[in-house]
């Protein structure tokens, strides 16, 4: 048989962290009995999002969609030792269950109290705290330039996420999924239908279902089909530093102007999003340490006066995939197409809603439709129409 004779059930284009659980929960569910491939360009996933990300999980967001993600997120992270073991094998995820603190000057203080709102009438654990509370129970904090902040007090924190990716890769394999190291190059279709997919070695897959998870790779392989998505690659940067004063208990600290640090071993790693104006799309991994002595430092040691004396650790940089219609998530079947799904467009949340989402496609795939979690908000349709969601905080 030749490669372009081959047939799958189910091809997924992208084999990190949302590639592979939508392959983990396929081959999961006990109501499939179909084929699947997973077509990974690098399998050594050395410039994956999924291994270059900061890793962490909050339900602080601005939409309910997204908590509700969030909130799957989080019990699935509990129950991943066991969910995803091989034999006695059990992946370490390390997580670390630590509360999201976002800071508000006074002209983000309404669009922060609108979020807190929405954020307790869906039951989520987080407590609005004034500038006084900040300075008393954050003596390390700055202040002077706040007006309130809000602070998790449950269900969140940070984890591995390669170690994710690869438990999710693993499971997948173990239970019968198939991975091939090629690059997708373009799709081919009938009708409504994704016919087959064509790669680079010349070859191409025939198969019952298509699932574009290819994150920054997502746009140009749905271009060749004749859809455009408002998806564009962006570079974050994150910086690690030792600190020579001990600061108990700190947060996963998100500060106005796009700063966030938090605990990463015995030190601390940060970032800092770019103006705007500034951040344009990017295709190499280079590291910018100027604007990490210039911009992020001083910014540091503005915020907690103990981040002046730092000894900074090698950095690294990576790229994710930025929706920039409302920086959320693209999910769900293409409208007008029996078989082509996305998954795609995560705007820097993929890892945390990786579970999620990969139950979601594979119920549709399976079961024509979501059981465990309505994913519909973030279809595409909403993209051509005016937003029924709300950018995402952060």
């Amino acid at each position: 048989m030749t490669v372009r004779d081959e047939h799958y059930d189910v091809v997924i284009v992208g084999g990190a962290v949302t590639g592979s659980s939508i392959a983990y929960h396929l081959a999961n569910d006990p109501d499939f009995r179909g084929t699947v491939l997973v077509v990974e360009q690098d399998p050594s996933y050395r410039h994956a999002a999924s291994a270059l990300s900061a890793g962490s999980i909050r339900q602080q967001f601005a939409t309910a969609i997204n908590i509700q993600i969030s909130r799957y997120g989080i019990d699935f992270l509990r129950r991943a030792p066991n969910l995803l073991a091989i034999g006695d094998e059990r992946p370490d995820l390390g997580f670390h269950l630590r509360g999201y603190l976002f800071l508000a000057t006074e002209a983000a203080s309404a669009e922060l109290a609108v979020n807190y709102a929405l954020q307790r009438g869906l039951e989520v654990a987080v407590r609005w705290m004034t500038r006084r509370e900040l300075a008393r129970e954050f003596p390390w904090l700055t202040t002077a330039d706040l007006a309130a902040g809000c602070l998790g007090l449950s269900d969140e924190g940070w984890f591995d996420g390669y170690s994710l990716m690869q438990a999710f890769r693993r499971k997948a394999r173990a239970l019968g999924v198939e991975y091939r190291r090629a690059k997708a190059i373009a799709l081919e279709r009938t009708g409504r239908t994704v016919a087959r997919v064509r790669l680079d070695d010349g070859g191409a897959i025939a198969c019952g279902a298509l699932v574009n998870a290819a994150g920054t790779g997502a746009p140009a392989l749905a271009r060749s089909a004749g859809i455009d998505l408002p998806i564009a690659i962006r570079k974050r940067t994150m910086f690690p530093f030792a600190c020579k004063a001990a600061i108990e208990e700190f947060p996963i600290l998100i500060a106005p102007g796009g700063l966030n640090v938090r605990p990463e071993g015995s030190g601390f790693i940060c970032g800092a999003a770019p103006p705007h104006e500034c951040d344009q799309e990017a295709t190499d991994f280079e590291v910018d340490y100027a604007s990490f002595e210039a911009d992020i430092w001083p910014r540091l040691a503005e915020r907690v006066a103990a981040f002046a004396e730092i000894k900074p650790g090698p950095a690294w940089a990576g790229h994710f995939d930025l929706n920039t219609v409302d920086h959320n998530a693209i999910v769900g079947v293409v409208p007008g197409w029996d078989n082509f799904y996305l998954a795609c467009g995560f705007s820097g949340h993929g890892l945390q809603q990786s579970p999620a989402v990969g139950r979601g496609i594979a119920e549709l795939v399976v079961h024509g439709g979501y059981r465990a979690l309505d994913l519909s908000p973030l279809g595409l349709a909403r993209l051509t129409r005016p937003s029924a969601i709300e950018p995402a905080l952060g």
